[in-house]
């Protein structure tokens, strides 16, 4: 059966996030490689999310939380910065360029379904991104609202009661294994999309046998769900 409405996983899913933070760390003229550096700084996002749902850290949006990891990163390399510098590579986050098949795949695969963005992403980062790469959806989803990150299963439930569909109905899109597995544990379908230079040209390969689709484009998505 196929699904009513589809969410999508954003960073590294629909947007190339690597690319873009390393030319933030150049342009701000931060020693070190760029890619590099950016590779560290993505590596701090899943621990400091599981503190959040472990309750061990108060909750914060994903801007804060990256000003976090970002003062780790650097206390760890004894760097200092200037804030206003640091609040530029914050920002950097908010303007990503979207992967080259990723909007007109969403166009193509709204058509026939319900589709929003479903992401650790807050509200406001979700909509200077969207607007920023020319993403359309029908809803900006953010774990935000569930008040916890994924994987934990109230993020892709909340999506569900939202979007008025059971969670058998509703279909995640991501590039990351430890998503999709979260979103079927919480009842959804699941799209392995591979995304193989997410972490540059070495990085590892991946793939999830347990997802109902596995594709290696959006394009190829939008031709296997539609009508």
């Amino acid at each position: 059966m196929p699904p009513r409405a589809l969410v999508f996983d954003v960073f590294g899913t629909l947007v190339d996030w690597r690319t873009n933070i390393a030319k933030a760390f150049s342009a701000c003229d931060v020693s070190g490689d760029p890619s590099e550096l950016a590779d560290a700084w993505r590596a701090r996002y899943a621990p400091i999310l599981m503190e959040v749902n472990q309750g061990s850290r108060p909750w914060a949006n994903f801007d804060e939380l990256h000003m976090v990891t970002l003062d780790d990163l650097l206390a760890e390399r004894a760097q200092n910065l200037h804030p206003e510098v640091k609040r530029r590579l914050v920002a950097a986050w908010h303007e990503l360029e979207p992967w080259p098949d990723t909007a007109a795949a969403l166009d193509a695969l709204r058509r026939d379904h319900v589709t929003a963005a479903l992401s650790n992403g807050h509200v406001a980062l979700l909509i200077d991104l969207a607007r920023y790469g020319r993403l359309r959806f029908d809803a900006l989803l953010s774990a935000e609202l569930a008040g916890a990150y994924k994987p934990a299963a109230e993020v892709y439930l909340m999506a569900a009661r939202l979007l008025a569909v059971a969670p058998h109905e509703l279909m995640l899109v991501a590039a990351h294994p430890w998503d999709l597995k979260g979103a079927r544990a919480a009842g959804l379908m699941t799209a392995f999309i591979d995304r193989p230079l997410e972490y540059g040209p070495e990085s590892p390969p991946r793939d999830d046998p347990d997802a109902d689709e596995s594709v290696s484009s959006l394009d190829e998505l939008a031709g296997r769900l539609g009508p």
